[in-house]
């Protein structure tokens, strides 16, 4: 279950593929492919292991806390195809 105020990461069989509409993640291990529609859900995803949570990394990219939930559903259907996973707690 997707938690946008725990820390969130790429699975490390997830390749990222930039596009100009946005990116192609492909997981080699499920073999799911998934398009992101713009780069600014390409910049949070990217950046999702460089912060606490979710909701930080969306801030950093430029995604202000009132239209943040168009992001956190769409990270929410990339957690629930195993694209993002947990990280893990130090």
């Amino acid at each position: 279950m997707f938690d946008p105020d725990r820390g969130w990461r790429l699975h490390p069989q997830v390749a990222v593929r930039p596009e100009p509409f946005g990116a192609l993640l492909y997981h080699f291990g499920t073999r799911k492919l998934s398009f992101l529609k713009n780069r600014a859900v390409l910049k949070v995803v990217r950046s999702l292991a460089e912060h606490p949570d979710a909701r930080s990394a969306c801030r950093a990219a430029g995604v202000d806390d009132g239209e943040q939930e168009p992001y956190l559903h769409a990270l929410g259907v990339l957690a629930d195809s195993t694209m993002l996973v947990p990280q893990e707690t130090r």
